[in-house]
């Protein structure tokens, strides 16, 4: 079986968030913009995983679509936590490398999509 590496790398990137919450949450005693990163952070790997089980090529790219925002969200709220000093510079790039890496699949998954829906 092929891997799928956007289901992947959003379910790891998860993770990663879920690590970046908990430490901002009980060390940086930050809840609100974090509470954000958790939810858009988590949201790209959910949608793709609804994708997976589309009912139809429009509701795939849909889905990748919804997924697509949520990391570009994601990067937001990165680039605010560490232009508020709750994050520092390492852990910025660290994340934003991987979020950015996720952005691009979705763009390629999408814009492939669109041209898949248009042409039948």
């Amino acid at each position: 079986m092929k891997e799928n590496l956007i289901k992947n790398k959003s379910f790891q990137f998860a993770i990663d968030i879920v690590s970046l919450y908990k430490d901002l949450v009980e060390n940086k005693k930050e809840f609100v913009m974090s509470r954000q990163l958790l939810k858009s952070g988590t949201s790209i790997g959910a949608n793709v995983r609804e994708a997976e089980f589309a009912q139809s090529k429009a509701d795939f790219s849909s889905k990748m679509s919804i997924s697509l925002k949520e990391a570009n969200e994601t990067g937001y709220w990165l680039e605010l936590l560490f232009k508020t000093k709750f994050i520092n510079e390492n852990t910025f790039k660290e994340y934003k490398i991987k979020s950015t890496e996720i952005l691009k699949l979705l763009v390629s998954i999408v814009k492939s999509s669109k041209r898949l829906i248009f042409h039948f």
